[in-house]
């Protein structure tokens, strides 16, 4: 009987490596789940994430839980920078209200906190029974605002990573596995 092996992926040529592969990161959200289910076991969560990025944990999430839970989406527009004070501005908002529910903000990747501290404090105004945080990558080192994680993956490190739901202009969003942007890439990238 033949053994199934891995295939490696096909890298696009933007990529230097894979920081993250798809096992790994099938692991970390069934690992989330579970801890999930067993927080929230009796009640059913309402889990919220920010469009665009964070659609594709979440649907592995939601599709690893064992409890019933419900699923909504934000959208929002960020101007200036998130590593200075940029003003945020929801341009898609819930399409339920929260208020007396358990609503988990399911988000992609942490950084400075702006962006999440302004959805979390305009979710708690709407008076939901709890209030918690799911990240799948966290950069504890970048952080502005103190936001209180309950659900981590794992910490990321400071190079620009694309796949699993973040892009580089839009695009690699789809890449079943995190990886890092050549360098040579970025330095183009800013120069022009």
């Amino acid at each position: 009987m033949e053994t199934a092996t891995l295939k490696k992926p096909t890298l696009p040529p933007i990529i230097e490596r894979v920081w993250l592969d798809e096992r790994k990161i099938k692991r970390a959200v069934r690992r989330i789940a579970r801890q999930i289910d067993r927080d929230y076991a009796g009640l059913v969560p309402h889990l919220v994430t920010v469009m665009k990025g964070g659609v594709f944990f979440l649907t592995d999430l939601a599709r690893a839980l064992t409890i019933p839970h419900t699923l909504d989406f934000l959208a929002i527009t960020s101007y200036g920078t998130h590593s200075q004070s940029g003003e945020v501005r929801i341009t898609k908002d819930l399409d339920e209200p929260i208020a007396g529910r358990h609503v988990i903000i399911v988000e992609d990747i942490l950084d400075t906190g702006l962006t999440l501290a302004y959805i979390y404090k305009n979710l708690e105004r709407r008076k939901p029974a709890s209030l918690k945080v799911c990240v799948f990558l966290d950069r504890p080192y970048r952080r502005l605002i103190d936001i209180p994680i309950a659900y981590k993956g794992f910490d990321a490190p400071d190079e620009f990573l694309v796949g699993y739901g973040l892009d580089w202009r839009q695009q690699y969003r789809s890449l079943p596995y995190i990886g890092i942007i050549k360098p040579e890439i970025l330095r183009v990238d800013m120069q022009g």
